[in-house]
């Protein structure tokens, strides 16, 4: 079989992984998509219960919208914010549906190489197809490619409590009352586990404010529910968002619910909190450590939102050109680092920005932002159109910047991310912050982190999409 005859392997069936099949689908070329859950966006599920600050409009792909219009497909309300699990059931399980035996589960991808070609190895290299190792129910099985999509997200590896990077002193030893996921605070046996308590919540992104929003309900009803917000840096008016400066209304309400959540009195924040160690009280209870000497009353539970990192080691075979700082590539690196941005959006970029030393390998989706934050789905379906377009030869369309992304109403100085100096005073930045209004406390939450949203699924940071 010739290399042109061989499928393009996506690795992950989650929204751009499926919108880059779609897309592939579109232009004529096979995709095989291998997703280690039973189902499609499996780890959108995992977060099923956390509202999108994205309307439905900007979660669907134009070429999947093309591919499930046949199919009797409802396009849902446009203008709504769906759940986590609205998007995997109303969208991207058609989806994936749709696109038939081109997405197989139950699929791990373990490595990713050159036939018979290590990363050492020059001679003959680009002529080589790819070939991809995965396990199934079947065992230990491999297939070739044209071409390699990785979209498998970040989902799997969130970042740990402690400030190095590594896990804090104790961390894992106490991950009976720790969890790195938004809980699900509408579960009654969740709800128990929070209700009454005192939770340490350390973050400052999208997926911090969905928790303190969240719990701030749980503390209106349940006596004793109280938060405990544990910020690296200070607190200025560019720590909750950009409000209604903000060209997403509801991650711009999120931000506001988080700061009603401090302002009322459901939760305190802790600045310039560098978390060094997690020690057990005589009562069982958590005691964090900060790296200044600190040492906070004890809580009963911490919810460690820190961010999410790409997996990178199946990968270890094929030559990535990645950021040092972020692992994103190394063209796209400097248009989402937080250590840099200082205002705006992050710039619509495709399969340029993409790509690597190993021609044929993207990242795509959440994990082609490294460790950055705020991915938004509408990011990475530009992406895999991108991607698609180069892979089928058509450079004029890849090249070709189709999408207007959102402002966030957001400015932080460039160099300050993370800095617990910084944002002690309003205005630090190219611009001032847009003036909070008085805060309302909603209930809105957003994707993991994957989200797209995300995420995410988000980590925290000063700026992004």
């Amino acid at each position: 079989m010739s290399e042109q005859q061989l499928p393009v392997v996506i690795i992950g069936a989650g929204p751009a992984g499926l919108a880059a099949a779609a897309h592939l689908v579109e232009r004529g070329i096979e995709p095989l998509v291998l997703e280690a859950g039973p189902a499609a966006a499996s780890a959108v599920r995992q977060w099923s219960h956390v509202r999108l600050f994205s309307t439905w409009g900007e979660l669907t792909d134009p070429a999947a919208e093309k591919l499930l219009a046949p199919t009797g497909w409802t396009k849902q309300d446009a203008t709504t914010y769906p759940t986590g699990g609205d998007w995997a059931e109303h969208y991207l399980q058609p989806l994936a549906d749709v696109l038939g035996d081109r997405v197989c589960y139950g699929a791990r991808v373990t490595g990713v190489s050159r036939t018979g070609r290590d990363r050492i190895v020059d001679a003959d290299r680009e002529t080589q197809p790819f070939v991809v190792h995965f396990t199934s129910a079947d065992g230990e099985e491999r297939l070739f490619a044209r071409a390699v999509i990785d979209a498998s997200g970040t989902w799997t590896t969130p970042s740990p409590a402690g400030a190095s990077g590594l896990p804090a002193l104790g961390e894992k030893t106490a991950a009976d009352r720790i969890t790195y996921r938004v809980p699900d605070l509408k579960d009654p046996s969740v709800r128990a586990r929070y209700a009454g308590k005192r939770t340490a919540v350390i973050g400052s992104g999208a997926s911090a404010f969905t928790a303190l929003a969240t719990l701030a309900d749980v503390a209106k009803d349940e006596s004793g529910t109280h938060a405990v917000w544990i910020l690296r840096r200070g607190i200025s008016g560019s720590t909750f968002g950009g409000g209604e400066a903000d060209q997403l209304p509801a991650r711009g309400a999120l931000g506001l619910a988080a700061k009603a959540a401090v302002d009322n009195g459901y939760a305190d924040a802790v600045t310039g909190f560098r978390t060094e160690a997690i020690e057990r009280a005589d009562d069982g209870r958590l005691v964090l450590a900060g790296e200044d000497g600190r040492r906070l009353d004890p809580v009963d539970e911490v919810i460690v939102l820190t961010g999410l990192r790409p997996d990178l080691s199946f990968l270890s075979e094929v030559r990535l050109g990645l950021d040092e700082r972020l692992q994103a590539p190394i063209e796209l690196a400097p248009l989402i680092d937080p250590n840099q941005h200082s205002c705006g959006t992050v710039y619509p970029h495709g399969h340029r920005e993409l790509s690597h030393p190993e021609p044929g390998v993207y990242l795509v989706g959440m994990k082609s932002y490294g460790r950055a934050p705020t991915f938004l789905a509408m990011t990475g379906y530009e992406q895999v159109r991108s991607v698609a377009a180069a892979i089928a030869g058509d450079l004029a369309s890849a090249d070709r910047v189709e999408l207007t992304l959102p402002e966030t109403g957001v400015c932080g100085g460039a160099g300050l991310f993370d800095d617990p100096a910084a944002g002690q005073a309003d205005g630090g930045g190219c611009c001032a912050p847009a003036p909070a209004p008085a805060p309302e406390l909603v209930q809105i939450g957003v994707g993991a982190p994957a989200a797209t949203v995300t995420a995410e699924a988000s980590a925290g940071g000063c700026c992004g999409a």
